[in-house]
């Protein structure tokens, strides 16, 4: 009676903590005998929503306001415990009905959520509202949205709330007990966006690099592979902005809009359920132990109980351990039967608790033995301070039967009480050092909740193989792509190449070359060519001796411009302005053998002999039409727009990777065939230094 009157004085005055109060009235009071269910009807007793201290980094004790105001949406008394998890919660919110003694709706709640709901005395749907908040919500959705959503389902009432209910389990039953698609990304999943992002990164733009200029040479030589009738489209003037410096720009912009679309996208930067903790979240549970140690004030040490947790000592075994703890001539004993948790403001470490309730008790807490005994898990860790035993006896001494207990039987109570009176005997008869020694290692502090919860930035961790897995499936799909092109021209007749030369009808010659050829296309064409020629030129066979003199001429100087050596190959290091003279004078002595000797086309002299003459823009600075021979395949361009004639022109490869130049400037003798077969004979022979 004066003890329960005490503890109304000290609420009344505001100076006692719910939980160090409760710790007063029932964990260190052995008379009492005080059970956990009892010491938790203490606490609903004084407040209806109770949110313990223990589990700081999942559920702050400053977000108490938030469950008591949604308790109130219930409609009827609602008593909350926010606990670490239980074994038996059912029968616990049983026993706390029964020491509190009032009805009501009876709800425990853990890290994970609502765990356990009763109703007594009251018309609550507890069951329904316990299976939405269990079906409708995904795993990770954290203790405050799930008892929010098991309050809404009691405020619904009976018959919508069993529907509610129903229909959740339904639908977890058709998803196989999958459940549904957790809220929060963990760190595991930040690393798969950055390994994503990185591939994205690097793939996508180097793709469009591979891919565009490829796609492109592709469809064009399709274009020229239609032969001299194929009518070109006109592809607007050369300026600045070459294909490949647009395919450059487009690449730029892609890895642009990814790095900005993961941004956006993976935009959270934490894994966190619940408001982050104040630090006096942080520091409660040390004040009350600490506070409950110094309260017993003996000075050979304490048994100090959480409240909140089950009880794995009864009254005898308490005070045996008392006993012995004041016989223990090494120094004060200090046993604190608290929960170890992850989620606690010490991350579980019980070293790191220790060494903060002692900096909190001051000078009381210098020296000696410190147990920690966990009620939940069952784990003993002990951490000496200045006292007569040797640290590595206490760091790498204690047998793992008084540490961990035996696993193979486990009571409920795990035995604490066995095992910590064997520790007490272990203690008693390690060896004596000469020295007072301390088995703290030191350990650093407990990491920040809000760091240790915080995502790494996108742009790292697994971002940087990312990129170069990016680069290599880039790679991998440019070849996938090229070898169905080549797959699909082979088995489509319509894609196949056809030969760059065709025979009309009345056996004239005709030739196709895109305006725009690269080196490799120049290459290939030059040594076809040559070898054509070769075989076509018969020196025996009866030809006109102006005839005969015009081949075995073209023939020559194609030879000496790309085989110099001679060994019957292109050289190597032929420029593409050598392999278009080369390939100009190999048609032109191919199309003399058929009796052709008309002027090579003005726009692309590749196209061979021209067969008429029209009125065309030779260049885009030409103010005026001029009239100039032009082939078949260009005919038909400029017959119907004559002023965009000079987007046929022969263009070849420059110094840079962009650059084209008109071929009336490339270097070398090229230029020479604007005034005939002959002139560019004599140019090549000059280049070539042969008279």
């Amino acid at each position: 009676m004066l003890a329960t009157l005490c503890s109304v004085l000290l609420l009344a005055s505001g100076q006692t903590h719910p939980a160090s109060a409760a710790a007063q009235d029932a964990g260190n009071d052995p008379a009492r005998a005080t059970t956990q269910a009892a010491a938790l009807a203490d606490l609903l007793r004084r407040d209806p929503v109770h949110v313990t201290d223990q589990l700081p980094r999942d559920i702050p004790r400053s977000a108490a306001p938030d469950f008591a105001k949604l308790a109130k949406r219930t409609g009827v008394p609602t008593y909350v415990l926010v606990l670490p998890e239980q074994d038996r919660g059912d029968e616990l919110l049983g026993a706390v009905h029964d020491r509190l003694g009032r009805d009501g709706l009876y709800v425990l709640v853990d890290d994970m959520g609502v765990s356990d709901a009763a109703a007594y005395g009251v018309r609550a749907p507890a069951d329904d509202a316990f299976t939405v908040s269990l079906y409708e919500l995904p795993y990770d959705a954290g203790p405050l949205l799930s008892f929010e959503r098991f309050t809404d389902v009691i405020a619904l009432g009976g018959k919508k709330a069993a529907e509610r209910a129903e229909a959740a389990r339904e639908k977890n039953e058709a998803s196989g007990g999958e459940g549904v698609d957790k809220m929060h990304i963990d760190p595991v999943d930040r690393d798969n966006q950055s390994f994503v992002t990185g591939i994205a990164l690097t793939g996508v733009p180097l793709l469009i690099l591979f891919l565009s200029p490829y796609l492109r040479r592709w469809i064009r030589r399709q274009r020229a592979a239609r032969g001299p009738g194929a009518k070109e489209q006109p592809s607007g003037p050369r300026r600045h902005l070459t294909p490949f410096r647009i395919e450059v720009g487009v690449a730029v912009l892609a890895a642009g809009a990814v790095a900005l679309g993961a941004f956006l996208a993976f935009h959270e930067d934490s894994a966190r359920t619940s408001p982050p903790p104040t630090a006096s979240d942080l520091s409660s549970r040390v004040e009350r132990v600490a506070a409950g140690l110094k309260q017993e004030g003996q000075a050979r040490g304490a048994v100090y109980s959480d409240p909140e947790s089950p009880r794995p000592l009864d009254s005898a075994q308490r005070r045996e351990l008392l006993h012995r703890i004041e016989k223990f001539d090494r120094g004060p004993v200090r046993i604190l039967l608290v929960p170890q948790l992850t989620e606690d403001e010490s991350g579980g470490e019980p070293e790191i608790f220790v060494e903060a309730v002692r900096q909190k008790m001051g000078g009381e807490g210098d020296h000696g033995v410190y147990v920690v005994a966990d009620p939940i898990g069952g784990s003993i860790d002990v951490v000496t301070y200045d006292v007569h035993i040797k640290a590595n006896d206490i760091a790498f001494g204690i047998p793992d039967s008084i540490r961990y207990g035996d696993d193979d039987d486990r009571s409920a109570d795990h035995q604490l009480g066995e095992r910590l009176d064997d520790l007490m005997t272990f203690l008693e008869k390690a060896p004596r050092s000469e020295r007072a020694e301390t088995s703290s290692l030191g350990m650093d502090d407990a990491p920040e909740p809000v760091e240790d919860e915080a995502l790494r930035p996108l742009f790292s961790g697994d971002f940087w193989p990312g990129l170069m897995i990016g680069a290599l499936a880039a790679g991998l799909l440019f070849g996938i792509v090229a070898a169905l092109l080549g797959l699909l021209r082979l088995a489509v007749p319509g894609l196949r190449r056809t030969p760059a030369t065709t025979v009309s009808p009345d056996g004239t010659l005709g030739f196709s070359a895109p305006p725009d050829p690269s080196a490799g296309f120049l290459r290939r064409t030059a040594r076809d060519e040559l070898d054509a020629l070769a075989r076509e030129f018969d020196p025996e066979a009866a030809l006109r001796s102006a005839v005969r003199t015009r081949v075995y001429d073209c023939l020559d100087a194609a030879t000496l411009l790309v085989d110099r050596d001679p060994d019957g190959h292109v050289d190597d290091d032929a420029t593409p302005s050598d392999l278009a003279a080369a390939i100009v004078l190999a048609r032109a002595g191919r199309s003399a053998l058929t009796g052709n000797d008309k002027p090579c086309c003005a726009l692309n002299p590749l196209h061979g002999p021209s067969t008429g003459w029209r009125d065309g823009r030779y260049s885009p600075d030409d103010q005026r039409l001029r009239t100039i021979p032009v082939c078949a395949e260009c005919r038909l361009l400029v017959e119907v727009q004559p002023r965009l004639a000079y987007t046929l022109r022969l263009t070849l490869p420059g110094s840079g990777r962009s650059e084209r130049v008109p071929y009336e400037d490339a270097p070398g003798p090229l230029p020479a065939i604007t005034n005939g077969v002959a002139q560019l004979i004599r140019q090549v022979r000059e280049y070539a230094g042969v008279q």
